[in-house]
C-alpha cells in the first residue's frame, strides 16, 4: 500500500532519492534537504514592509507588514537539515533487498534526527518493521549510521539516534504549530526527485486537515500547503518565515504523480508528542474510541429531524470497542443526500469532554488529545432526546476489526 521506491543517480551520494506513498493514484509523500539552523540562542528579528535585505535576498513581505526570506531561512536552516538512506534487506549491495531515501531534521545535540516513519520502514500495520540499515548524510557531505529510536505509524513519524561525537549538530528551533494561520507563508527543503536541498515556498493553503497515515486511522491537524512536494521530500522540515519548524512534508495528493499544489505536512506539536513517546517508550500510544463518522450539517440536519446543525454521525460502531462498551449506536440506514451517501439511524455525537462537535473531525482531534484509560462523557442525540454516555479509551490498534 505504501510502496518505496529507489531512483539511480550519477552521484554515489544520492543513491537513494525517492520514496513515493501513493494512495490509488490519488496521494503520494516525498522527503528530504538539507538545512542551515540559525545560531543558538539567537532569534531572527521580523523586518518590517519597508525593510531592505542587506545582502540583496528576495524579501517577500507577509500580510501583516513582516519579512518573509526564504534566502535567509535557507541558509539559516541547511545544517540541520539531513538525507536519509534507508537499506531494507539484501547483502552488500543496497539495492538488491531494496532502498528509499527521505529527509529529516536534527532535533537536539544528543544526536536525535526527525523524519516520517515511511522512509525507515516497510510492511503493513502491525508487522511494519524499521529498516535494516540507516544512515544519515549531512549538509557538510558527512554520512554516518543512524539508528531507529522507534516508529510512530499513527502520525508517520520516527526518532533517529546518531552518534553526537562524531559530527557537530545544528538542531532547528521548533514553532508551535497551533498557533499557524492560513495565508501565513511557508518555506519547504528537501530533495524532490533527487535534487539535493532544493526549496520551494508558497503559503499554508489550510490547517487542521485529516490524512492518511500508516494504519487505519488518519493523521489530525495536518498542514495542507500549494509549496511544492515531490517524491524525495518526505520527512523535510516544513519552516516559518522566522525558520522554525511547523511541520515536516508527509504527502502530496496529485493525478500526475508529481506536485499538483497540493501537500501535506505533519503539524511540529503532533511530532513533539510522537518524539516524547518514542524516547521514552519506543513505540507510540494513542486512545482508541472505536467509531466511524460523517458530517452533520444544519441542511442534513434539517432532512434528518435532528435537533443539532452541528455534530458528527456515528456510521459505524467497532464490536468490543469502548463505545460499543458504553452502548453507542451506529448506523441501520442509508439515504442519499444532496449528492452524497449518509449512514444514518445511529447516534449523533454533539460533544465530547464537554467540547461541542461542529464537525466531524472534532471528534477525532479530542480523542486523539487524550490519553488511553481516560474516561470521556459523549453527549449524544438518540431519536431526538439529549443523552450522555461515559466512554472509557482504549490503547489504539493499528488496524480497525470492524463488527
Amino acid at each position: 500500500m505504501f510502496p518505496a521506491l529507489a531512483m539511480n543517480s550519477s552521484r554515489s551520494r544520492n543513491l537513494i532519492v525517492a520514496l513515493i506513498l501513493v494512495v490509488f493514484g490519488a496521494g503520494a509523500v516525498a522527503g528530504c534537504g538539507d538545512l542551515e539552523p540559525r545560531p543558538k540562542g539567537s532569534t531572527e528579528a521580523r523586518k518590517p514592509k519597508s525593510a531592505v535585505s542587506d545582502s540583496k535576498e528576495p524579501v517577500i513581505a507577509d500580510e501583516d507588514g513582516t519579512a518573509f526570506n526564504p534566502s535567509r531561512i535557507f541558509k539559516r536552516t541547511i545544517d540541520g537539515t539531513v538525507s536519509i538512506r534507508s537499506i531494507f534487506g539484501g547483502g552488500s549491495n543496497p539495492l538488491e533487498g531494496g532502498a528509499a531515501g527521505g529527509s529529516g531534521f536534527v532535533l537536539n545535540d544528543d544526536g536525535e534526527i526527525i523524519t516520517n516513519a515511511h522512509v525507515v520502514s516497510n510492511g503493513e500495520g502491525e508487522s511494519r518493521k524499521a529498516a535494516g540499515r540507516v544512515y544519515v548524510e549531512f549538509s557538510s557531505g558527512d554520512v554516518i549510521p543512524a539508528k531507529v529510536v522507534g516508529l510512530d505509524p499513527f502520525s508517520d513519524v520516527a526518532l533517529l539516534r546518531v552518534d553526537p561525537t562524531q559530527i557537530e549538530l545544528s538542531p532547528l528551533e521548533l514553532g508551535d504549530s497551533d498557533e499557524i494561520v492560513v495565508g501565513e507563508p511557508i518555506a519547504v527543503i528537501g530533495s524532490p526527485f533527487g535534487e539535493d536541498q532544493s526549496l520551494t515556498t508558497g503559503i499554508i493553503s489550510q490547517t487542521d486537515r485529516s490524512v492518511m497515515s500508516l494504519t487505519d486511522f488518519q493523521i489530525e491537524g495536518a498542514i495542507q500547503t500549494d509549496a511544492s512536494i515531490n517524491p524525495g521530500n518526505s520527512g523535510g522540515p516544513m519552516l516559518d518565515s522566522n525558520g522554525r519548524v511547523i511541520g515536516i512534508s508527509q504527502q502530496m495528493k496529485s493525478g500526475s504523480g508529481s506536485s499538483d499544489g497540493v501537500g501535506f505536512g505533519v503539524p511540529v506539536n503532533t511530532i513533539k508528542r510522537s518524539s516524547d513517546q518514542l524516547r521514552e517508550h519506543g513505540k507510540p500510544s494513542y486512545a482508541y474510541i472505536g467509531v466511524s463518522t460523517q458530517p452533520l450539517y444544519p441542511q442534513l440536519a434539517d432532512k434528518l429531524g435532528v435537533g443539532s446543525e452541528r455534530g458528527a454521525i456515528v456510521a459505524e460502531v467497532m464490536k468490543g470497542g469502548p463505545a460499543d462498551k458504553a452502548g453507542i449506536r451506529g448506523a441501520d440506514d442509508e439515504i442519499e443526500f444532496q449528492g452524497a451517501r449518509y449512514d444514518v439511524g445511529g447516534d449523533v455525537i454533539v460533544a465530547a469532554g464537554g467540547e461541542t462537535i461542529e464537525r466531524a473531525e472534532d471528534l477525532g482531534r479530542i480523542i486523539g488529545a487524550s490519553e488511553p484509560g481516560d474516561t470521556i462523557e459523549l453527549a449524544v442525540i438518540r431519536d431526538g432526546k439529549k443523552r450522555t454516555f461515559e466512554v472509557t479509551l482504549q490503547d489504539r490498534p493499528a488496524a480497525i476489526r470492524s463488527g
